[in-house]
Order: C-alpha cells, then structure tokens, then sequence
C-alpha cells in the first residue's frame, strides 16, 4: 500500500474504473468497425474504428473519454447502413 502512495507523491496517478471500462468498451467497437469496414472496403467505417481505438491514449479525463466515445459510435451507428 505505501507503494502506491510513494507512486502517487511521484505524480503517477492510476485511472479510475470507469476509464478503463470505457477504454475497453470504445477499443472493442473500434476494432469490430475496424474490421468490418476493411472487410467491406468501406473507409468511414476503417477510420473511425482506428479512431475509436486510439482516442484513449490522448485523452486523459474519464468525462471527456465517454463524451468522445459516445459522438464517435453515433457517427459509427449512422454510417453503418
């Protein structure tokens, strides 16, 4: 536990539950969109399942990560047919 606590004195801080549910859950849509846009030839569908996926590197605050997340799997749902 002291580990954890020297971590956090050094600036490290840990992502709550609900960013790395989010993480998970927007990755796992991207790569399905991502595979089923090469599979259809079909390049809206390609990148945004690449941005799905990759958002969550840059983005660091968890109401911004569901907010992104949840703009780009409309735009996904709206283009899927």
């Amino acid at each position: 536990m002291n580990d954890i606590k020297n971590l956090g004195a050094l600036g490290f801080e840990f992502p709550s539950p609900l960013y790395l549910l989010g993480s998970l859950l927007f990755g796992l849509v991207g790569y399905v969109a991502f595979r089923r846009g090469r599979k259809a030839q079909r390049p809206e569908l390609t990148w945004t399942g690449v941005a799905l996926m990759i958002y969550p590197y840059v983005v660091s605050q968890t109401w911004l990560l569901w907010l992104t997340g949840a703009i780009l799997c409309v735009w996904l749902y709206a283009k899927w047919e």
